[in-house]
């Protein structure tokens, strides 16, 4: 892998328009003029040097979310995810989480919770919360700030979250609702939308229940990516942190569901904490890896390092081209 460190950083700082990440037929290089998306900015100056083109499509100058950075309250802030982004070009931000009801009740003063710098695509905003109405509210006044993504909590686990408020985790036990709700999320926008879940709620966890949930939520709504943190939760007794090391991991249950639903996109989450253990997923066949509270602790080693698994799999797709 360290043969590849030269040529990662060449690449990360060459031009998306360079050969090597053309030569891949996945990467598409266009720009649409129509429909253009009107940024809110921090700055007059950023908004002169952005191009302000229809959600999305800034994303396409970036690489598929093979390595992304967890949605996590009070900690991938605005402030983070500049930091975050100045290290690394290719890696996908997630929002924390905001509540559906916030957005809504806040539509007058929407700048202080959904703007962000336009450096930091590709970036996704997660939405928690019940109410369908309100879900469908949130995502179609969050369309004038250009996210790449809309993604649903399905799998928070405190208890103002998922106990009062009766989302995040909770909502693994009715997928029904949550396909409704996602249906809702994806007529309200033109981006992509994808859910973020556990494996299971208290004795709500074998790997059947879990197929049962992934399998309503696919087929009923337009879902088609699916981030699992590949520990269950528990809503009484432990706190958030503890439902982050108590319940144990089992990764056994994520690569089942990349066997079981082949038409599906699985990135996996929870105790991943070193490049190694990002690359050995996507070796395994992870679409994608998504790392937490390491990219904040250890911010310079992952976000720098994880060009390598990038480069390595571009690598891979190249050579694969040249035998078709």
């Amino acid at each position: 892998m360290m043969k590849l460190a030269g040529y990662s950083l060449a690449v990360s700082f060459a031009p998306i328009s360079s050969n090597v990440v053309k030569s891949n037929k996945r990467f598409t290089v266009g720009i649409s003029h129509r429909n253009r998306c009107s940024y809110r900015l921090f700055s007059t100056h950023a908004q002169k040097h952005q191009l302000h083109e229809k959600p999305g499509v800034v994303a396409r100058y970036h690489l598929p979310p093979w390595f992304s950075v967890a949605p996590m309250m009070d900690w991938t802030d605005h402030h983070y995810r500049t930091l975050a982004r100045l290290i690394s070009k290719h890696a996908w931000l997630y929002t924390e989480m905001l509540a559906a009801e916030t957005i809504v009740h806040q539509k007058d003063n929407l700048d202080r919770f959904l703007a962000y710098s336009p450096d930091q695509h590709p970036i996704v905003l997660q939405i928690g919360g019940s109410n369908i109405e309100n879900l469908a509210k949130a995502t179609e006044l969050a369309n004038a700030y250009c996210y790449d993504e809309i993604n649903l909590n399905c799998g928070c686990p405190s208890p103002k979250v998922a106990g009062h408020g009766c989302f995040g985790v909770s909502l693994m036990l009715n997928p029904k609702f949550v396909a409704e709700a996602m249906s809702a999320i994806a007529a309200s926008t033109n981006v992509p939308v994808s859910v973020k879940c556990r494996i299971g709620v208290d004795d709500h966890d074998s790997y059947n229940e879990l197929c049962d949930f992934i399998y309503q939520v696919s087929s009923l709504s337009p879902t088609k990516h699916f981030i699992i943190h590949s520990r269950k939760a528990l809503l009484n007794g432990i706190s958030p942190a503890e439902n982050r090391s108590i319940p144990p991991l089992k990764y056994e249950y994520f690569y089942g569901l990349l066997r079981d639903f082949p038409d599906l996109r699985f990135t996996i989450n929870g105790g991943i904490t070193s490049v190694d253990e990002v690359s050995a997923a996507r070796e395994a066949g992870a679409h994608g890896v998504m790392v937490g509270r390491a990219a904040y602790n250890k911010f310079w080693d992952m976000l720098t390092l994880q060009f390598m698994v990038h480069q390595a799999v571009i690598l891979h797709d190249v050579r694969s081209l040249k035998d078709i």
